[in-house]
């Protein structure tokens, strides 16, 4: 006698619930799922910004001399040889490829944009890790060139074509030993000249033509 043969239990896949355009909850679902789609999209520009601030704060920590620090003219130095040139082999190779007669490409327009902005940030002013400050260089060899967040604890100074001789603590630095090396009221007033180790003390409106962030990462 053959073994009776147990049913088979179909299960019918569920349906996806279909709700009306207009309907509350097809808003609600509208809305969530716009809100993620939002929250995806910053995450992803907020990716791209840190990884772009990361290079260019790389390039300065490369910058760091084998042993001690630099000084304000060898800085300078590197920013408008190094730092302002950096696309312009790019940029040659774009106009040489241009037949006569031709528009510009899209890649030479956006090089030669980024040249012209940095190179009035640098005249206006421009803030860098102080390469020139002994506790500045020893804290930012420790960087692991990734954590964006890390640069805060560093001392920037404010520098330009302009006037190549002195450059202004722009921000203190939020490492503890840097904090107690300046008084805070003095941060503002601060100015550093490679004449004169000492800081001297200056209105704040002496030097409110370079006062000038850079204005976001590198495209």
């Amino acid at each position: 006698m053959a073994p009776s043969k147990t049913p088979k239990s179909t299960s019918r896949p569920k349906k996806e619930k279909v709700f009306h355009p207009d309907s509350r909850k097809a808003g609600q679902l509208s809305r969530v799922q716009l809100r993620k789609a939002k929250l995806a999209d910053a995450a992803s520009k907020r990716t791209k910004k840190h990884s772009a601030q990361a290079d260019v704060y790389g390039f300065f920590y490369h910058a760091i001399p084998p042993e001690g620090t630099l000084s304000l003219e060898e800085l300078h130095s590197i920013i408008s040889n190094v730092w302002l040139t950096r696309h312009d082999d790019e940029l040659e190779q774009e106009r040489t490829a241009r037949r006569k007669g031709r528009p510009k490409s899209t890649k030479e327009l956006k090089l030669e944009e980024i040249k012209l902005r940095e190179s009035e940030q640098y005249r206006t002013g421009m803030d860098v890790p102080d390469l020139t400050h002994e506790a500045t260089v020893k804290l930012f060899r420790k960087w692991d060139q990734t954590e964006v967040a890390y640069i805060q604890l560093l001392r920037f100074i404010r520098i330009s074509s302009v006037d190549p001789t002195s450059a202004v603590i722009s921000k203190q630095g939020e490492h503890h030993s840097l904090k107690e090396s300046v008084p805070p009221q003095a941060i503002d007033e601060a100015m550093v000249t490679d004449r004169d180790d000492t800081l001297l003390i200056e209105p704040p409106s002496r030097f409110a033509s370079t006062m000038m962030m850079m204005d976001g990462p590198l495209p």
